[in-house]
């Protein structure tokens, strides 16, 4: 039964070095989908690429059947699952500032990495600007922590939230994926015929 490390299964030093080769791999995946190439990252706001948007929505579909079945077998223990804390204003607030941050500079934070990690110029000048931020924000959190900690609703998840089982929300997201990547398709065929 899983969190492996939890249970004891594997310890605390084999987890460091899983992650270190799922790190690996996870680094492969992105550069092998063209994750580095600040183009083709920014396609996603001019609607001539959607690739971002369809592998992330891919592995996360992948991870939510994953966990939905594995919980159905009794192969992972749900309630020793950490849940990160939902803080509505600064988690609104810092979607807004990532998006204008992904549309100037044409990286996220880790496709950043990834384009560093293979020697882009672009990927080195945004990961040292986002080095910046995080030490210009450091300093100026004692004076923002208040508007951070607002919207406070803790540890929840979406189903709970909506007071749903976790196998209905597994299916309503799964239909709003295909409808999204029916829609991105449309998108870019009607972007394409423009472009060219």
């Amino acid at each position: 039964m899983g969190p492996l490390t939890y249970f004891g299964e594997i310890s605390t030093e084999w987890n460091y070095v899983i992650a270190i080769f799922i790190g690996m791999a996870f680094g492969y995946i992105m550069e092998a989908s063209g994750f580095s190439s600040s183009r083709k990252l920014i396609g996603v706001f001019y609607g001539y690429d959607f690739a971002v948007i369809r592998v992330f929505i891919t592995a996360t579909l992948v991870a939510i059947i994953g966990l939905l079945y594995m919980g159905y077998f009794g192969w992972i223990d749900y309630s020793v699952l950490f849940v990160h804390p939902t803080f509505i204003f600064s988690a609104t607030i810092g979607g807004v500032i990532m998006g204008f941050g992904f549309i100037i500079g044409g990286f996220c934070p880790g496709t950043s990495l990834c384009a560093l990690a293979i020697g882009k110029i672009d990927g080195w000048v945004f990961t040292v600007a986002l080095f910046v931020g995080i030490f210009i924000y450091s300093l100026v959190f004692p004076f923002i922590e208040p508007y951070y900690n607002m919207g406070d609703m803790g540890h929840i998840t979406i189903s709970e939230y909506l007071n749903i089982s976790n196998a209905w929300f597994t299916f309503w997201f799964a239909l709003i994926s295909v409808a999204i990547f029916y829609v991105t398709s449309v998108i870019r065929k009607k972007v394409k015929e423009v472009r060219y």
